[in-house]
């Protein structure tokens, strides 16, 4: 049969090396954070505080809370983005577009209004050198007729 004998190590035996075994370096840790704490909360930030409690959040939440505001922030700056690009190429093409076309209708106005003037001159010196009316008819009938209105007479 076998049989088992404990072989101690010199190493062991021997004390170590350091100081003595002394008591006096030992104070209670306890009663000196309790009354003399340099801490104040004053100075803390929101984002400190915040950050502080991220260890109550469990890790798959706070994956969770980070994949949906990172998605939330990606659609957001998509939508921004195209948006953007869109104001660009509305705008962009109203000013190439639409100055042009509006400085073309007003000079299209202008020159409707330049002979509507014309005529009203033709019928006016045509008016003066005809004299009273030779049919009878009044210059505000004659006016009328030239621009095709009807007048009457005011009562």
């Amino acid at each position: 049969m076998v049989q088992l004998q404990e072989i101690v190590d010199e190493h062991f035996q021997e004390g170590q090396v350091g100081p003595e075994e002394d008591d006096a370096d030992y104070t209670d840790t306890d009663s000196e954070i309790s009354e003399e704490s340099e801490y104040d909360p004053t100075d803390e930030t929101l984002g400190e505080r915040l950050y502080a409690l991220r260890d109550i959040v469990p890790p798959q939440t706070r994956g969770f809370i980070q994949n949906t505001i990172t998605t939330t922030g990606n659609a957001v700056k998509s939508v921004l983005s195209f948006g953007g690009k869109s104001l660009w190429v509305i705008s962009s093409s109203a000013l190439l577009l639409g100055i042009p076309w509006a400085l073309a209708w007003a000079e299209e106005q202008q020159v409707l209004e330049m002979e509507k003037e014309m005529k009203m001159r033709e019928m006016g010196g045509d008016l003066l050198t005809a004299g009273g009316g030779q049919d009878g008819s009044s210059t505000a009938q004659q006016i009328g007729a030239a621009l095709g209105q009807e007048t009457k007479a005011a009562l």
